[in-house]
């Protein structure tokens, strides 16, 4: 493990050589960097005690509750030297966000659990910090605790994030039906190339959908579309045909192929968008007339910026299926990164 914090693709200042060597005895760390967030992380109207104490207090009343945790581990989720610690923290926040997301949850509050790397752990929880305090702004999420650890291990940081479900009723995975048009937002592939850290998580887009459409399922893309599309569909215990040809492929898994050498194979760009994952986009079941007025105004794009797709449909049979432009289907295994 290296502490050495490079910047990724020039986007953020050189941070080589920031770390500092940390004296085992320094105990006033901790009670600096708990002083640092109550300072400077958002509250709100929910928290009735937020940092400081040994537990956090919101006030849920008349409210349904949804949580998720994600944990994130250097050399699984990240190389903390070659990736800015500001987009680990940021994405450690934001898989969680979009985990809130595909439930139409309004995100809440978070809990930020780490466990640092000794050599250099004064430096690295204040960049984390950084990293997460733009989305806490801008979703309104207080910071209400967690916990701070120093190890000889790499860096593994896990947040916990509170949302409640709104007067619409959260989205499930468990509503599909045959028939049902399966819609995506944004393009898929290629996330390796940094969009799995810097992607937005589909807060706003979820609660506007909810709030004005029908929306029968959703999941968010984590794990490759083939993969969490089988997820949705098991869960709704129906089947699932992909259109091969209106899957929304991004510049960056076009990228990715331009790059590749013979002896790194020849994935194709569909390939890319259908099991690379960590795209982070809604995947929605949405019944056809829906799914045809959503296609027909694409209400995401005036404020948002993000489209809608068309790629399939949800059919009776369970399995997933592969259909060319031609109308030939063939079956397929779902794939994409299992934990």
């Amino acid at each position: 493990m290296h502490c050495t914090h490079g910047a990724v693709n020039g986007h953020l200042r050189d941070l080589s050589g920031l770390c500092e060597k940390r004296n085992n005895t320094d105990h006033n760390m901790e009670l600096e960097f708990i002083e640092q967030l109550r300072q400077g992380v958002p509250t709100n109207e929910l928290v009735r005690l937020g940092i400081g104490d040994d537990a956090a207090i919101l006030d849920t009343r008349r409210l349904e509750t949804v949580l998720t945790v994600d944990l994130l581990t250097e050399g699984v989720d990240f190389l903390l030297d070659e990736v800015a610690p500001q987009w680990i923290g940021r994405k450690a926040l934001a898989v969680n966000l979009s985990d809130l997301a595909a439930m139409a949850a309004q995100p809440v509050a978070a809990l930020v659990a780490v466990a640092l790397p000794k050599e250099c752990a004064k430096t690295l929880a204040p960049q984390l910090l950084e990293g997460m305090t733009p989305l806490l702004q801008k979703y309104n999420v207080a910071l209400i605790g967690g916990d701070t650890n120093t190890w000889d291990g790499g860096l593994v940081i896990s947040v916990m994030a509170i949302g409640r479900v709104t007067e619409h009723g959260p989205f499930k995975r468990s509503g599909a039906k045959p028939g049902d048009r399966i819609l995506v937002t944004g393009t898929l592939g290629g996330s390796i190339l940094r969009r799995q850290f810097l992607f937005e998580p589909r807060i706003n887009e979820a609660l506007y959908l909810n709030g004005h459409h029908r929306i029968n399922a959703a999941i968010d893309v984590s794990d490759g579309l083939s993969l969490d599309l089988a997820r949705l569909a098991a869960e709704s215990k129906v089947g699932a045909i992909i259109d091969a040809h209106h899957v929304p492929i991004s510049d960056d898994a076009k990228q990715l192929v331009e790059q590749q050498s013979e002896t790194q194979g020849t994935k194709s760009p569909l390939e890319h968008a259908l099991y690379d994952g960590e795209d982070f986009e809604l995947l929605l079941a949405v019944p056809p007339e829906e799914a045809e007025r959503l296609l027909a105004t694409q209400p995401l794009m005036p404020t948002m910026g993000v489209p809608l797709t068309d790629i399939g449909v949800f059919v009776a049979e369970p399995g997933q299926w592969l259909r060319d432009h031609n109308g030939v289907s063939r079956q397929i295994s779902p794939q994409g990164f299992v934990h």
